[in-house]
């Protein structure tokens, strides 16, 4: 009788004990499926909305920073004149699982704080996963620089532009309608590797280096609503916006030219005052315009600053043409799409320089922390954006287009946030002694494989 009470206690506790087990598996296996279902929704191709917008984020003309340069050494007399506007530019896309953005901003670089910022107040404001966007510093020398924490100017600056920032993405997403979107490329040739040595001196320099490594293809992302009026468009090229450096004058530079030329077009020839065109630099780390007038001090006349605002004005016509082109012969359109973004950090080997020289002469380092570099991958339908918070030497965006699996890639760099890197040369490029590879904080023979690798990692994830 105590061996059958034994039993029934055991038969009883047995009985409970099989149903907490179904319950746990039935509860794991739901949560699973909810994050299947999770993953596979915002993965799921559907019709998707899209809007557009610009914020003018030109400083006061009263209230111009002091000093143009992070070098303390320089000796500059400081912004003095706007030359032209700078703004911020903004796409957004939904298609009713998932959103995402992609901003461009006409400044040299902006900061991890400013992008965790941004990224944080829009995922809080108008529900875009910080995944999911991509914000693109147009790399104009002619803005202020953000790093002047200590001074109120520049504080103040910073605000602005963060507000700015999400004003665009807000005002965007409240353009939305019922969208389309196409891949296209051309090509230019006003790009030119700056790698190179001297004819004379036989040492390492910045020049025109026309046998060098340039990627002269203009990628165009081409947006429009279901009515076939454009929305928006987004133009990549690899190469530098200096032309305007050290001139005393704000100005967005090649990459604000090019845009205004495109609005313009769209406004003036097909009444359509709401086109917006945002600038992302490719991997332009050891690409320079190919005429680049010699600025690097300052221009010495006004006859000089006319001259060099001319020449960025004819940049800004030649190159908006090219986009225009590729604009109407863009005629393969998705009107469905799925949208998958991800983010992550590689660290590489660091070093610390030793000794001093610009370019021309032989670095020498000791060890070093290690250098952390953000990736970012965003994916709308089967066009890919492949970000990095850096200057990015132009082989490595190469390599990483030739071992993807997609053809429609676009290879953003002063992507999210800036990296404490410096440059990042290909492995090629070390041993040169140029002023990119010299100031690197990356040992040779890590960073090129950690981006591309990293890179196709984050792209299969979507697999």
């Amino acid at each position: 009788m105590l061996r059958h009470k034994k039993l029934g206690v055991y038969s009883l506790h047995q009985t409970v004990n099989t149903m907490k087990i179904k319950f746990i598996v039935f509860f794991v296996a739901s949560i699973l499926g909810c994050a299947l279902l999770s993953s596979a929704q915002a993965n799921k191709i559907l019709p998707f909305e899209a809007g557009a917008a610009k914020v003018n984020i030109t400083p006061a003309s009263d209230a111009l920073p002091g000093d143009f340069t992070p070098s303390p050494t320089d000796v500059n007399d400081g912004y003095t004149r706007i030359n032209d506007s700078l703004y911020t530019r903004a796409l957004v896309f939904d298609n009713g699982s998932t959103s995402a953005a992609l901003i461009s901003v006409d400044n040299g670089m902006l900061g991890e704080s400013i992008w965790k910022n941004v990224a944080e107040r829009i995922n809080k404001e108008i529900d875009i996963p910080v995944d999911n966007i991509i914000l693109c510093a147009t790399h104009t020398h002619s803005a202020p620089f953000l790093n002047a924490l200590d001074d109120p100017i520049i504080s103040a600056y910073i605000s602005t532009i963060e507000d700015a920032i999400v004003k665009a993405a807000k005002k965007a997403n409240s353009n939305m309608q019922p969208a389309r979107i196409g891949f296209g490329t051309g090509a230019s040739y006003l790009n030119v590797n700056r790698d190179l040595i001297d004819p004379e001196t036989r040492r390492w320099t910045q020049g025109p280096n026309y046998e060098g490594v340039s990627d002269h293809t203009v990628y165009v992302v081409k947006v429009e609503a279901v009515s076939g009026e454009l929305i928006g468009v987004l133009t990549n090229f690899a190469m530098h916006a200096t032309m305007m450096f050290r001139s005393g004058a704000i100005s967005a530079g090649i990459p604000g030219k090019v845009s205004n030329y495109i609005e313009d077009y769209y406004k003036n020839f097909h009444d359509n005052d709401d086109v917006v065109a945002l600038w992302s630099m490719g991997a332009a780390g050891d690409q320079n315009p190919v005429y680049y007038m010699s600025v690097l001090r300052s221009l010495q006349s006004e006859a000089a600053y006319e001259r060099q605002a001319q020449m960025i004005s004819s940049f800004g016509q030649i190159m908006g043409e090219e986009v225009i082109r590729v604009l109407q012969s863009t005629k393969r359109l998705d009107g469905e799409i799925s949208i998958y973004g991800a983010q992550k950090t590689v660290e590489c080997p660091g070093r610390t320089r030793t000794n001093t020289g610009r370019q021309g002469v032989g670095g020498t380092y000791s060890e070093g922390e290690p250098v952390d570099i953000k990736l970012s991958f965003l994916q709308l339908g089967d066009i890919a954006f492949a970000g990095v918070n850096a200057e990015v030497y132009n082989l490595i965006a190469h390599r990483f287009k030739e071992e993807s699996s997609m053809a429609n890639i676009v290879f953003t760099t002063i992507t999210n946030g800036a990296s404490n890197s410096g440059y990042i040369p290909s492995d090629d490029a070390f041993g040169r002694e140029t002023f990119q590879v010299l100031g690197s904080r990356l040992q040779p023979g890590y960073a090129e494989t950690a981006i591309v690798n990293g890179l196709l990692e984050l792209m299969d994830e979507n697999k």
